[in-house]
């Protein structure tokens, strides 16, 4: 959905936004959030990785509000491709994930900025302002992981998609379930799981999701990963 209405501060174009989001309700809340500001306008919205890649394609572009975990398109996935096709384009993510992992995985596919989703109206404006002017921007929680991770040795990382099925065994699906649920063969699933065993170097189930869990790879009760 776009909205081709852009607002000016002053002589200054304003900064063309895309929120990218899986639930309406949350798209609709960054959007309210941000109508009073003159010098934002949002342009566009996408509901999943895939859309947000297409919707860049389609709409000039300044700033990307990007969601972590959406079916249809892991927001990751979404940055890396995203910033590949349009280098001009800042991507901040906003979401309710602030483990070591998630937050390494965007920073590392290029995201500007990470903000949590309490962040409040002024925080998500200046966010965008400063994204928009080539600056990073990082709540302060995710700064001081981010920090942590680089003082100190870190863990190989599982992929997204690992950790998607490491959740999923962490909420007690069998591998048939997960296949289903992630839309993936269940031969899939298991080379998934063996990749993770050995990042993790780990035997079994068990101790995989226990292990993840104990370096900040998993969150404790993130089951299901839409």
């Amino acid at each position: 959905m776009t909205d081709g209405t852009d607002r000016t501060d002053g002589d200054r174009a304003a900064i063309r936004v895309l929120i990218v989001d899986d639930h309406p309700m949350v798209r609709t809340g960054l959007r309210g959030m941000l109508a009073g500001e003159s010098d934002i306008s949002v342009v566009a919205e996408a509901d999943s990785g895939r859309g947000a890649i297409d919707a860049v394609d389609r709409e000039p572009v300044d700033v990307v509000l990007m969601d972590l975990r959406m079916p249809g398109g892991d927001g990751v996935e979404a940055t890396s491709a995203i910033l590949t096709r349009h280098r001009s384009i800042a991507v901040v993510v906003v979401t309710t994930y602030d483990s070591d992992a998630d937050i390494v995985r965007a920073v590392e596919a290029g995201a500007a900025g990470y903000l949590l989703k309490d962040s409040s109206r002024s925080e998500l404006a200046d966010a965008i302002r400063a994204a928009a002017r080539g600056e990073t921007v990082l709540a302060p929680s995710v700064a001081g992981r981010l920090l942590r991770h680089v003082r100190e040795p870190a863990p190989k990382l599982l992929s997204g998609r690992e950790i998607d099925v490491l959740a999923l065994v962490a909420d007690g699906r069998t591998n048939a379930e997960i296949g289903r649920r992630l839309h993936i063969t269940e031969a899939t699933v298991k080379t998934h799981l063996q990749r993770a065993f050995t990042k993790l170097d780990v035997s079994d189930r068990t101790a995989a999701v226990t292990t993840a869990m104990r370096l900040g790879l998993l969150s404790a009760g993130r089951g299901d990963p839409a």
